[in-house]
């Protein structure tokens, strides 16, 4: 069986494609709405809107079900440490570092520097994932 490290990896990946999907899908329709020789100054935007649909898609996961698609497939929950689905507050810190999807290897990397088994955000934010099955 796979470590929870691995499942959280796979998962991570898994909600890659799944924001990647949707980008197509409103790449797609603004494609169809725009005028065709309009799309490099709407393409100007996205820096600034994939950061904010990321951070949306994370944190209303988390807050209403406890998990994002890849989490679900992968049977892994975030909770408080108390046992209950995180507020909102906890979901918008512990998901800062995945605005740009590549931030989150330093929050792993300094929760490790300092002794933690875990990202440096969810020691901050009080929370945890685990594994349904165990």
């Amino acid at each position: 069986m796979a470590s929870l490290f691995t499942k959280r990896i796979a998962a991570y990946l898994a909600d890659f494609f799944v924001v990647s999907a949707f980008m197509w899908i409103v790449s797609f329709v603004l494609y169809l709405l725009a005028n065709p020789y309009s799309m490099n100054s709407l393409y100007s935007y996205f820096p600034y809107v994939v950061p904010v649909l990321i951070m949306v898609y994370f944190v209303v996961c988390e807050k209403y079900k406890g998990a994002t698609v890849g989490k679900a497939l992968l049977y892994l929950q975030v909770r408080s440490n108390n046992g209950e689905y995180v507020s909102w507050q906890q979901a918008i810190v512990r998901n800062l570092t995945k605005i740009y999807w590549f931030p989150i290897i330093f929050d792993w990397a300094i929760g490790k520097i300092l002794g933690k088994n875990d990202r440096i955000l969810n020691s901050i934010t009080k929370t945890r994932v685990f594994d349904e099955l165990r």
